[in-house]
């Protein structure tokens, strides 16, 4: 049946409006969806991985504490009665270097360590001297401090040897009760030279090895 031309404009008229509210309903929907992820300008990224690509990494910071580690408060035996000099053996393929000094006090005695870097174990010889004296050139030493214990660590090399960077702290003044000084003389014929001032002449002290990495550790009592 053929409408007239009436009837005809009137279907023309509704067909627009259906596709006109057609097209207004999907341009909502696709403003509602907004921008999709990863498009470009003006788009947002949701991903993990995004996320974590824009946040600001931690930043590092290196603790200068002169303390010990955790590992440092360990004990050796107890302090002798004696202040007689104490001697060691180093292992046989001691090849070390002094890379760091650390003090601290614990309670009845301050601690001083010296870390090592290389191969093998520490030797040492630490007593009392009447007076501070470098070895090879034999000239005096200032210390401060009432009475001086030598530390001679022996199976050490230079750093051209093992490969290792000596500590180049000296002298240090850790104002401890007991520990006033620390000198690091330096490595002659395999050993090490170091020079430990204390408030009191004559302190009992007692030294031991702690390991990974080696460690000499000089108490000194109070």
């Amino acid at each position: 049946m053929r409408l007239g031309s009436g009837a005809a404009a009137r279907t023309g008229i509704l067909r627009t409006g259906l596709l006109t509210l057609t097209a207004l309903g999907v341009l909502a929907v696709a403003a509602c969806a907004g921008p999709t992820p990863g498009s470009g300008s003006g788009g947002t990224t949701t991903t993990a991985a995004a996320a974590a690509a824009t946040s600001p990494s931690p930043t590092a910071t290196a603790s200068s504490s002169p303390e010990p580690s955790a590992t440092e408060t360990e004990t050796g035996a107890p302090f002798p009665t004696s202040v007689d000099t104490v001697t060691a053996d180093p292992s046989k393929d001691a090849a070390l270097t002094v890379t760091d000094v650390r003090t601290a006090t614990h309670d009845g005695y301050d601690r001083v360590v010296f870390e090592l870097g290389g191969t093998g174990a520490p030797g040492w010889r630490v007593g009392y001297v009447d007076k501070a004296v470098d070895d090879p050139s034999g000239q005096p030493v200032q210390v401060q401090g009432a009475g001086v214990l030598q530390v001679i660590i022996s199976g050490t090399g230079y750093p051209t040897d093992t490969g290792q960077k000596e500590w180049t702290g000296s002298p240090l003044h850790p104002g401890l009760p007991v520990v006033q000084e620390v000198q690091l003389r330096g490595v002659f014929e395999g050993q090490t030279q170091a020079f430990v001032g204390v408030a009191r002449a004559g302190a009992p002290f007692r030294v031991f090895a702690l390991t990974a990495p080696a460690r000499l550790v000089v108490d000194v009592q109070r």
